[in-house]
């Protein structure tokens, strides 16, 4: 089917042809180039809501209650699952899709597991485009609910509007949370499972924690929500403060600067990706023998060397 059919379906509602889409980002396909073309124009409305924490705080679950509080609010709904890859097939592992069984006949709902594929920071490579494919799609809010992350890997914070980080009491997460970075990065802060004795310490230790980061003067102050998403308690409040967190950010101009500068580092990985394939082209390139061999001979020096190669890419 041409590429530009596809997206007309697509934003039409049609899940065959937003998997289809998908799809083509993922495999990388030929036509990955036209589909960013025909998609972007579409582009711009939907809410990123980035859902992250540490493996068994229930994101998963509480991205399923998320979603219907947002769709008892009206909102069109996308989800993307990104999951850990089987090292056989480097498909998705997991695959939340069978954990959120309650939306699946709900045309205002559409959900797609992704793998990692290896990639670090809990998303997949493929990530940028695939939300580009739910934006155009219609979709109001799109979450993305990451494989789960430890130190250092706060990736979803540079893709989302929204980031929020889901805690559990009774893991020291607070503590693991100021270790990674995490308190940075969360937009709002939920502690789930707070039917668990040591909820409300956790809540308090955030606090305390949150309290020492710095923070400008009128910057948003990230709430801090206790839930239990298997019963639903505590998800509409937390449905609230994300439509808080949207208005603040379009009050401020911080959703046009967090959106520029997602798109400036989609922008130079892309172009890097380019490069480093012409590079890949040159492996076998005459050229790039004779500049080894006068580094050998100390004719010239490796930096020397490299800009000569670049001036031929």
């Amino acid at each position: 089917m041409p590429v530009a059919e596809l997206v007309e379906r697509a934003r039409a509602g049609e899940a065959r042809a937003v998997a289809r889409l998908i799809s083509l980002v993922e495999d990388r396909s030929p036509a990955l180039r036209e589909v960013s073309a025909a998609l972007t124009p579409h582009t711009g409305s939907a809410h990123i809501v980035g859902i992250t924490g540490s493996p068994g705080v229930g994101k998963s679950t509480s991205t399923s209650a998320l979603v219907n509080a947002l769709r008892a609010q009206g909102k069109r709904v996308g989800v993307l699952a990104v999951d850990p890859s089987s090292p056989f097939s480097g498909g998705a592992l997991l695959g939340d899709r069978v954990r959120m069984q309650d939306h699946a006949t709900d045309d205002g709902v559409y959900i797609r597991s992704m793998a990692s594929r290896g990639h670090l920071g809990g998303l997949s490579a493929s990530a940028p485009q695939a939300l580009r494919v739910l934006d155009a799609a219609g979709c109001d809010v799109v979450l993305v609910e990451t494989v789960g992350v430890g130190q250092s890997e706060v990736e979803i914070a540079g893709l989302a509007d929204t980031t929020l980080v889901l805690l559990a009491p009774g893991m020291g997460d607070g503590i693991q949370a100021a270790k990674a970075g995490i308190l940075e990065i969360g937009d709002l802060f939920v502690v789930n499972k707070a039917d668990r004795d040591g909820a409300e310490a956790t809540r308090r230790e955030l606090r305390s924690v949150i309290a020492m980061t710095d923070r400008a003067d009128g910057a948003w102050k990230p709430p801090i929500i206790l839930t239990v998403a298997t019963k639903g308690e505590g998800v509409d409040e937390v449905a609230e403060q994300i439509a808080a967190h949207r208005t603040h950010l379009g009050e401020s101009g911080e959703l046009r600067r967090r959106r520029l500068a997602r798109l400036r580092r989609e922008i130079e990985a892309l172009a890097l990706t380019e490069v480093q394939s012409r590079f890949a082209g040159l492996s076998g390139d005459a050229r790039l023998d004779t500049l080894a061999e006068q580094v050998l001979s100390g004719e010239t020096d490796p930096f020397a060397a490299a800009d000569t190669l670049v001036e031929h890419v």
